[in-house]
């Protein structure tokens, strides 16, 4: 559920109702931020009065960036919506073109976007794998074709596809 409170929009991670021996209940809620993603814990009093916020989602196909504003495209509708990188934060470094995404809009106006949690990448940079040399612990770093750098295995080619999971930044697997 989505709210309208401390003039912004928080989803309610979790909640806890009290009902103490005296006094009126209430209820104790951590919420996150849809834009910034900033958690805050917040006390409710019975009786008081939140609105609710309706946010939509929509399945998006990236296009392409002109240096400032990404542009996604509704893949229903094939409407077209700028978004600045400052909304789109460290997910800009796993986005390549024709990427599914998922927009979070309310009414029209589009808040921000949801990366898979995993993403298929090309390497396009990285050392040849010296056979023996494990003193670093077997991986060495990859620029891949997004702008993200990640730690590979040594086996790991230019060229190659791998898939990274961009929350941890880690490499997964070969594609």
């Amino acid at each position: 559920m989505v709210i309208e409170t401390d003039g912004g929009l928080m989803t309610i991670v979790e909640f806890q109702h009290v009902k103490p021996g005296k006094g009126g209940a209430f209820v104790r809620t951590r919420l996150k931020n849809v834009l910034t993603g900033a958690v805050v814990d917040r006390t409710f009093r019975a009786g008081e009065k939140v609105s609710e916020v309706r946010l939509e989602k929509r399945l998006l196909q990236y296009l392409y960036s002109d240096g400032q504003l990404f542009y996604f495209m509704d893949t229903a509708s094939y409407e077209q919506f700028p978004v600045s990188g400052d909304t789109l934060g460290d997910q800009v470094k796993y986005l390549k073109e024709n990427l599914e995404v998922t927009g979070l809009f309310q009414g029209e106006k589009i808040l921000g976007i949801e990366l898979p949690f995993f993403v298929d990448l090309k390497v396009m940079e990285t050392d040849p794998g010296v056979r023996g040399d494990t003193a670093s612990g077997g991986s060495k770093p990859a620029r891949l074709e997004s702008g993200a750098t990640v730690s590979v295995p040594l086996f790991i080619e230019v060229g190659e596809t791998i898939k990274v999971d961009r929350r941890t930044n880690e490499y997964l697997e070969r594609v």
